[in-house]
């Protein structure tokens, strides 16, 4: 095999790696709507969000979120940058997934990876006035 060969047949494979999430992921529909995510984690006084953010959510409150969240990066963002939207939704569901786990740190990449501002700032529809 002559050696820019190997180099393109190492180029296919990187990038089929690279590219073969990214389809999957587009092939899928989202199971809930972005709004059906936000009323489920987010909504209310005492929310499955505000209790993983303080530690205190159980391991079925952290199962639903993960479930929830798994179909964030699924969904269209309604509004502003797609590449944005799926880094903020890709590091919210892999933060989830660590709390979940139990992994160490997970609760502070949790918190940084919920910062709803910045997120509604990039991605939340204006309101109708």
């Amino acid at each position: 095999m002559k050696p820019h060969s190997t180099k393109i047949i190492a180029a296919i494979l990187g990038a089929s790696v690279i590219l073969t999430p990214i389809a999957l992921r587009a092939a899928q529909k989202p199971k809930y709507t972005v709004k059906e995510i936000m009323k489920a984690i987010n909504k209310g006084d005492d929310n499955i969000g505000k209790r993983a953010a303080k530690g205190q959510a159980s391991q079925e409150d952290l199962a639903k979120m993960v479930e929830y969240y798994e179909s964030l990066p699924l969904n269209d963002p309604p509004r502003g940058e797609k590449s944005s939207w799926e880094h903020k939704t890709a590091a919210l569901l892999a933060a989830a997934k660590d709390l979940k786990a139990g992994k160490p740190n997970a609760l502070q990449s949790y918190k940084e990876a919920s910062n709803c501002k910045a997120c509604h700032m990039a991605h939340k529809p204006e309101d109708k006035k």
